[in-house]
């Protein structure tokens, strides 16, 4: 059967995007790995399951490209809450989305009736351990010292719904698809992980590359970029409660770090089609 699809992403970061409001999708591990491939499918990070919510405006569940279902992403439910408002399945610009790290809020900054921007509440970032978790004692793993990959780095360690180590080294200079997978599965992560290498180029401004966890290298990463400014606020490198500038391979995302963490950034549509499945 035919169903139609819609690609969207967020500074780079695509996804394919059903609309399951009303009919639900079978099978949608299996349909991310066949769809997400660049040469024999439409191409993409993942796919994207915009579903009915009985405690928030929509649901979303998000694939990654290697089937596995993630508990959230930053720049996808961007794209989800700009769906939801064009689409006419909500009429205002503060809405919720649930998703398997809770309900996330949403404010769409829309003109003419398209949303050029959004900003998620992505609730507070976790330091404890356990939480992320992470396989190290202490209440939190912040520029600590360890080994992975027999080489010696300094690590602090966030979770924004999703498990995140981030390194602060230049990111240009790091052999990504080398050092990313070794992180990805330490011992250190025992659901995996997804690791940033962030470099400090401004006051309140970071570069960042990510390797996220069955994925690979995106060209961003909503979760990634939030863990990267909190963990340069808990080192002391960025201020809290300001602006943090966060720039990706695929575009920038503006971060606010206190007591919640505040992610700005645009969602944009890529095309409109209907697929086999």
């Amino acid at each position: 059967m035919l169903r139609k699809f819609i690609k969207m992403h967020g500074a780079g970061n695509d996804y394919i995007y059903f609309d399951c409001l009303r009919e639900e999708l079978s099978e949608p591990a299996r349909l991310a790995v066949r769809l997400s491939d660049r040469h024999t499918g439409i191409g993409g990070d993942g796919i994207v399951l915009i579903c009915a919510s009985g405690i928030a405006d929509a649901k979303m569940r998000m694939f990654n490209a290697d089937g596995s279902e993630g508990k959230m992403c930053g720049n996808a439910i961007r794209c989800v809450g700009k769906y939801l408002y064009e689409s006419g399945a909500v009429n205002k610009t503060d809405i919720s989305v649930e998703t398997l790290s809770g309900v996330k809020y949403l404010r769409l900054y829309a003109e003419n009736g398209k949303v050029r921007s959004v900003r998620v509440d992505m609730g507070a970032a976790v330091f404890a351990p356990g939480r992320i978790p992470v396989l190290l004692e202490g209440d939190s793993v912040v520029d600590r010292a360890v080994n992975i990959a027999d080489k010696n780095y300094r690590i602090t360690c966030v979770s924004m719904g999703n498990p995140h180590c981030v390194v602060f080294e230049d990111p240009d200079a790091v052999k990504l698809e080398k050092i990313g997978p070794l992180f990805e599965n330490d011992r250190l992560f025992p659901e995996r992980v997804n690791t940033e290498f962030v470099q400090k180029i401004g006051p309140n401004s970071l570069k960042m590359r990510v390797w996220e966890r069955g994925s690979g290298e995106t060209m961003a990463c909503g979760t990634g970029a939030c863990a990267s400014a909190a963990a340069a606020v808990a080192c002391g490198l960025c201020e809290r409660g300001k602006d943090i500038s966060v720039q990706l391979r695929g575009g920038t995302l503006t971060v606010n770090v206190g007591e919640t963490v505040y992610m700005t950034g645009p969602a944009e549509i890529v095309f409109t089609g209907e697929v086999e499945i």
